[in-house]
């Protein structure tokens, strides 16, 4: 019989026994469940609720537990709906009454609470971690081809000439406020609901304060009622998640589009390809397409769990159930995509020639020409409808902008000078750019410098 099934003449049905059971999810959560298990058994005692006695015989039970649990040898049985019921009706078989004193002053509504925000702040830790490593990775590349160029793009078409280092870096600083967002999401998390009970607290004198030191939370939630049915903590994680996914796509998108023999910008490592069964010569970049496939998945469990959330009264509803299992997913997902990613960014090779090939293509430089007249005092808009005669002259000429001669500038307006061939210089063009976060050699080191602070410390917040 079920741990409630006091004011029950029957049981459920073997059908509603499993729908209605959240063990295949929630066993995910053993350790979590324990350790909460024991630091509310360790407060009984310690407020004269329950004997030392039986806080040792629960704590020596829940370690054997746990113990056989990691082993492989603990028995799933579906009848113990939860992660919760699980644990204390395996330990009050083992320990007898001093098992069925631990629930005292607690409800499975606080517990599954301090148990999934338990989760939600270790793998929040996990996926900082995990960020960290693909930052690495990004800057990595930068470093080692901060010189090359290739060609800038709005619309996808090609705009201006920047450096790849600069491209890399915009990911970089993505992936920083990814961190950032976990971050939060970890704080979002931190806070102990223990002692709440059901909705309303508890006529026994519990120390809310000793069970949030105990499990490492840095505060304590005020109101009882929210403590066991705010779920906000985990939409920041799938928010974080969420964000940090499309991130990763975006990314692997432009990996696709570059791996590709029209751009041939990159080469992807063989440990980050496939190939095909029935084209020999194929080589696809199926664990970037994954990754970005898999950001959908992860945006899916945001949208699932706001959903959920919507409309429901206070405090603890059964709907809740379907808080952990997204949650979990969305984790994993985005842990193994960043895992993914940093690898094939660490090993894919950089092709500067084909980038720098094409920059000479797409007329880069006609902003670089409509700013040479500009400065020598022709009015902006107008140098800017010099710049494009001059491309249409090339169009039907099919030539690059640095054939024209002088003679051809000087046509279209008397202001150019011999000077303006440094203007065309397409390296030249990008290292102009010194403003703050702009690609110039300069700026680009100057925001280097920024990017590696900013990754060391966020090292240094995990230790």
């Amino acid at each position: 019989m079920a741990l409630w099934s006091g004011r029950f003449e029957e049981g459920v049905s073997e059908f509603t026994q499993r729908f209605g059971a959240s063990l295949p999810v929630d066993k995910a959560l053993y350790a979590q469940d324990i350790a909460g298990s024991k630091a509310h058994s360790a407060m009984l005692a310690n407020q004269g609720v329950i004997s030392q006695e039986d806080k040792e015989q629960i704590h020596q039970g829940l370690d054997a537990i746990q113990k056989r649990i990691e082993a492989g040898d603990f028995v799933w049985d579906i009848n113990n709906e939860d992660i919760h019921m699980s644990v204390e009706s395996e330990l009050i078989a083992a320990i007898g009454d001093a098992g069925a004193r631990l629930h005292t002053g607690r409800s499975r509504n606080d517990q599954v609470c301090t148990d999934t925000r338990l989760y939600a702040k270790q793998r929040a830790k996990d996926l900082m971690a995990a960020n960290l490593s693909l930052r690495e990775a990004l800057l990595d590349q930068a470093q080692k081809h901060f010189d090359v160029v290739l060609p800038g793009y709005t619309h996808l078409q090609h705009a201006q000439p920047v450096l790849f280092s600069h491209h890399m870096l915009a990911y970089v600083w993505m992936l920083t406020r990814d961190f950032h967002r976990l971050e939060e999401a970890m704080n979002a998390a931190d806070a102990n609901p223990l002692g709440s009970a059901a909705l309303a607290g508890t006529t026994y004198p519990l120390d809310r304060f000793q069970t949030a030191e105990t499990l490492g939370f840095s505060r304590v939630i005020p109101n009882s009622l929210d403590a066991v049915s705010d779920r906000d903590f985990l939409l920041d994680l799938m928010y974080a998640c969420s964000v940090s996914c499309i991130h990763l796509s975006r990314l692997c998108e432009e990996i696709i589009l570059w791996s590709t023999s029209e751009f041939g910008f990159v080469t992807l490592s063989d440990s980050f390809s496939t190939g095909s069964s029935i084209m020999p010569q194929k080589k696809n970049p199926d664990f970037a397409e994954l990754i970005r496939g898999k950001s959908g998945r992860v945006v899916g469990d945001l949208v699932a769990l706001l959903v959920t959330m919507k409309s429901l009264p206070l405090a603890y509803n059964k709907d809740l159930q379907e808080d952990k299992e997204g949650a979990i997913d969305a984790a994993k997902t985005l842990e193994d995509c960043y895992v993914c990613a940093a690898g094939m960014i660490s090993t894919m090779t950089i092709h500067p020639d084909a980038m720098m090939a094409q920059t000479k293509k797409g007329y880069l430089e006609a902003t670089d020409l409509a700013d040479y007249l500009a400065k020598k005092g022709l009015p902006f808009r107008k140098a800017h409808e010099v710049s494009g005669h001059l491309v249409l002259l090339c169009e039907k000429r099919g030539c690059t902008l640095a054939d024209l001669t002088l003679d051809d500038l000087k046509a279209e307006c008397d202001l150019f000078e011999s000077d303006v061939a440094a203007v065309l210089d397409l390296r030249s063009i990008a290292a102009a750019r010194t403003t703050y976060g702009g690609t110039g050699n300069e700026a680009v080191k100057v925001q280097l410098q920024e990017a590696l602070a900013a990754f060391e410390a966020d090292s240094a917040k995990l230790g």
